[in-house]
């Protein structure tokens, strides 16, 4: 039998977090609810979950800093769970490092739908670590100190490995792929979320600069914005 997935529920609201527990429960996934941000924290290491569902507004430390804290040691899936649903608020969430962002209330239907699909994202990466010194297999694109292979999901720059969420890299892959072609913020969402994703266009922008803070323009290729359109994967000739 199949392990079951694993999901960390921090809500301080306990009855918001039990019927979000039964919800997923009724689903098949395993889960576990802490009521602050500390305890999050200290069970996160033991607990290993496939993904977190995590709401901001926590007592003591708030939901972005732990968003903040599981990011900078590990890449496991966070959906965010807010009442706040102004833009600043989702685009902070994203920028920290968050998958997805959901505002409260929400319907349980669309709830479980958001876990199942952020997590078929992550399913799709395999663990096995690039080896750099090794002849690239399958689908990749090879630039001067950059390479972005889409089969074992590696990026390598300027000889060295580069952790990259699934998303950025499938975004660096498919810019790449087409080299001096401008795509829009809609194009990009839709070819790499799919048609079915709610969130903005904000979301690519907030990729983009991601990938930006990891991997620096080249002499011979650069990560271009398009002012007023979107972006492309500039190659200088």
């Amino acid at each position: 039998m199949a392990e079951k997935q694993k999901v960390l529920i921090v809500d301080d609201d306990a009855n918001i977090a039990e019927l979000i527990s039964l919800y997923l429960t009724k689903e098949c996934y395993e889960t576990k609810i802490v009521l602050d941000g500390e305890e999050a924290l200290r069970v996160f290491p033991s607990f290993r979950p496939n993904i977190v569902l995590l709401d901001l507004m926590l007592p003591g430390i708030d939901g972005y800093q732990v968003c903040r804290e599981l990011r900078a040691a590990s890449q496991v899936p966070i959906i965010m769970l807010s009442a706040k649903g102004e833009i600043f608020d989702k685009v902070l969430g994203l920028e920290l490092g968050a998958d997805d962002y959901m505002i409260k209330p929400f319907d349980s239907k669309e709830l479980v739908a958001r876990v199942k699909a952020v997590l078929r994202r992550y399913q799709a990466v395999p663990t096995v670590a690039p080896v750099p010194n090794t002849d690239q297999q399958g689908e990749y694109v090879e630039y001067p100190g950059l390479i972005v292979n889409l089969t074992n999901y590696s990026v390598i720059y300027q000889g060295q490995s580069i952790d990259m969420p699934p998303k950025e890299l499938e975004l660096l892959y498919f810019l790449a792929s087409s080299p001096n072609q401008v795509f829009t913020r809609e194009q990009l969402l839709d070819h790499i979320w799919g048609y079915e994703y709610i969130g903005g266009t904000r979301t690519v922008d907030v990729h983009i600069k991601r990938m930006r803070e990891k991997i620096k323009d080249n002499d011979n290729w650069a990560l271009t914005t398009v002012w007023g359109i979107g972006y492309k994967f500039e190659v200088k000739r």
